[in-house]
């Protein structure tokens, strides 16, 4: 089973077990001294399609009851980038460092909610009998144009 979620601005195709970079975040909660804190679980609710081996989930654009749920490893920094500015003649050279912040995140779970269930249900009562094969009335079309 994988499923495609979409996380600050960018989409991740994920399965359970797999490890991820994403965009750091703070949590909700506060410690008692009132410092924030990189969350233990994230949960990613804008889930786009989902896979679980023949039957295929797609949102328009989300699937409403659909979540995945992955715990914080480690919080690291990305590579290093550096922002130059220049302007001739003007003896203005800036140059400037920036690293992001990411969580490293390990995918637990993916819960496809009541979506894929029902969607087993329809193409269990979709499936179409085996139908007759059809005749070919090709010599019967080459006779009519024979006359």
């Amino acid at each position: 089973m994988y499923a495609i979620i979409q996380d600050g601005g960018r989409q991740y195709k994920v399965e359970v077990g797999q490890v991820l970079d994403v965009d750091y975040r703070l949590s909700a909660e506060k410690s008692k001294d009132g410092a924030e804190f990189a969350p233990k679980e994230i949960r990613f609710d804008r889930v786009l399609a989902i896979r679980d081996g023949s039957t295929f989930l797609l949102g328009r654009p989300t699937i409403d009851s659909a979540y995945v749920v992955a715990e914080v490893q480690e919080t690291l920094l990305g590579p290093k980038i550096y922002i130059q500015k220049f302007r001739r003649r003007k003896n203005y050279r800036r140059r400037k460092g920036h690293r992001q912040l990411y969580l490293r995140v390990r995918i637990k779970e993916i819960n496809p909610g009541s979506a894929l269930r029902e969607r087993r249900q329809e193409a269990a009562v979709t499936q179409p009998e085996s139908a007759p094969a059809e005749t070919s009335n090709q010599p019967e079309q080459a006779e009519a144009l024979a006359v």
